[in-house]
């Protein structure tokens, strides 16, 4: 799994004479004046050109992170295609269609896009996001990160917030609801996701395909 980089990003234009530095990585491209806009006085690339650029340098699971979250709002699907019209070939090209394929803005989280990933690369079920759970008289239980509904199996992210005492508190009476109505759960953390993804993609598919 590919690390968070700590470095910030910035793309300037092609023949730039500025450098690459320990706190920074500048990428150089051809800029074109339809797919810039101004965020607080600075000339920035629109959410729908940057998304395209990553795609040159991130790695599919956080292409498909970011792809989740552009589709949020940012950026229609329809303008992530264009951009895939405007530059069908090249380093990312792949991988952006890759991920904008699997895209879908229900996603919570970036990390639960990274499951998500992993789940897709090891070929299992695609499952269903934001999936409510109901009591057999129909009452709201819980809705949850994802789930395959037919084998009545749940996978949830748990981020730093899940630490929280009271958080936590609420996260293990919540489950008890869930477990009641036989449902079998799943919870990773980042430790999981990034220690042992090998780990992670076994238990899910084990429960899922057995």
């Amino acid at each position: 799994m590919q690390q968070p980089d700590p470095r910030v990003h910035l793309t300037v234009s092609t023949g730039s004479a500025v450098r690459n530095r320990a706190d920074r990585c500048y990428h150089r491209t051809h800029s074109v004046p339809e797919e810039t806009t101004r965020v607080n006085g600075l000339v920035v690339t629109t959410p729908a050109r940057t998304w395209r650029d990553l795609a040159a340098v991130l790695s599919p699971a956080a292409l498909l992170a970011v792809t989740d979250q552009v589709l949020r709002g940012l950026a229609s699907r329809e303008e992530l295609e264009e951009q895939l019209r405007r530059r069908p070939s090249g380093r990312g090209s792949a991988r952006a269609r890759t991920a904008l394929a699997l895209g879908n803005p229900l996603a919570g989280s970036p990390m639960e896009s990274v499951v998500r990933w992993l789940i897709h690369e090891a070929g299992l079920p695609a499952p269903v996001l934001q999936y409510v759970i109901t009591d057999a008289r129909g009452r709201f239980v819980a809705q949850v990160d994802f789930a395959w509904p037919e084998r009545k199996v749940l996978v949830e992210f748990d981020g730093d917030v899940h630490r929280e005492r009271e958080v936590c508190v609420d996260d293990r009476r919540r489950q008890n609801r869930i477990v009641a109505e036989a449902w079998t759960v799943l919870r990773f953390s980042g430790a999981d996701v990034y220690g042992r993804p090998d780990d992670v993609v076994g238990e899910i598919g084990a429960a899922v395909v057995g």
